[in-house]
């Protein structure tokens, strides 16, 4: 038979019981506007956070149509992250629609923008942004992403701030060798051979900071359709300079480079990630693993012998 203190004790465990659903509801429900930005809360957050990525992997943030769901975790979220720059066309309109009450984080703040025109040598097609979004693609920029997050979700979750300071610092770390590990591919690159074609203008940051020339037909947004005078620029182009390779992107109809690569007898040098991560699956299911998988195409088409 039960006794009293019998009787106590189960019932604190069931109540312990009752109670463990409820904690995990306790974590800060955070909305990210795209993959990359998922992964970085997540890096950050840890186990303090519940992460809803709208634009999911291998997704085009640039031409999406937000969901009734999305709208759904927008209203009950406590923080959104965006990138900014114009990258998000949609979000102030789902932001209305939801009747979201979160605070808006921009982890793009502190960021210099590359103007669209002007961040490599394809200046002077039409671009429909004044601004490159893209700028998770220098790994400097991505440190400041996560800073960024670090301090959002700090003032969301006062008390949670020591392990966001942890989790941040400990990925900066991790940040900080990525970084080295493409500088050291780049310089394996004869410098001859550091230029290829890309999709779109998603790779202006990278250029910037590693030296690998990426000339597109499209323009930042994927939107916009390349026109027929800009393809033949490019394929001119890369048979006078010898462009030794041709890249696809993850978020982007493959025919258009199929067709120069054709076109030019270039290398189709594999897939590269650019405005969204693969699934977990996949080569790119993290920021640090796509830069890896990036840099690791971009030395094995480029660093070989001449075309």
């Amino acid at each position: 038979m039960f006794n009293r203190l019998d009787l106590i004790a189960s019932l604190a465990a069931g109540l312990l019981l009752a109670g463990a659903p409820a904690r995990a509801q306790e974590k800060l429900p955070v909305v990210a506007s795209f993959s990359v930005l998922g992964d970085f809360v997540k890096e950050v957050g840890g186990d303090r956070v519940s992460v809803s990525t709208l634009v999911g992997p291998n997704g085009d943030a640039h031409v999406y149509s937000p969901t009734p769901a999305d709208a759904k975790s927008m209203a009950a979220a406590k923080l959104i992250v965006v990138n900014g720059l114009k990258f998000e066309g949609w979000m102030t309109r789902l932001i209305k629609s939801s009747g979201a009450k979160a605070t808006i984080a921009t982890a793009t703040t502190g960021i210099t923008p590359l103007k669209a025109d002007d961040d490599h040598d394809n200046a002077g097609h039409g671009h429909d942004h004044d601004v490159d979004p893209h700028a998770w693609q220098s790994v400097a920029n991505a440190k400041i992403y996560v800073a960024n997050i670090r301090g959002a979700l700090s003032a969301a979750d006062p008390a949670g701030k020591p392990v966001f300071e942890a989790n941040a610092g400990a990925y900066l770390a991790k940040l900080d060798a990525v970084e080295g590990e493409i500088k050291a591919a780049v310089a394996r690159i004869p410098a001859d051979r550091r230029k290829a074609i890309t999709s779109h203008d998603a790779f202006g940051y990278f250029i910037k900071a590693y030296g690998i020339a990426f000339i597109a037909p499209q323009g930042v947004s994927t939107e916009a359709e390349a026109s027929a005078k800009d393809v033949a620029r490019i394929i001119r182009q890369m048979k006078a300079e010898r462009i030794p390779a041709v890249f696809l992107e993850n978020v982007t109809n493959p025919r258009l480079i199929e067709q120069i690569a054709r076109e030019t007898g270039a290398r189709v040098g594999g897939r590269l990630f650019s405005d969204a991560l693969s699934d977990a699956s996949g080569p790119a299911g993290t920021y640090i693993a796509m830069m890896k998988h990036n840099i690791s195409q971009i030395e094995k088409a480029l660093g070989a012998g001449p075309v």
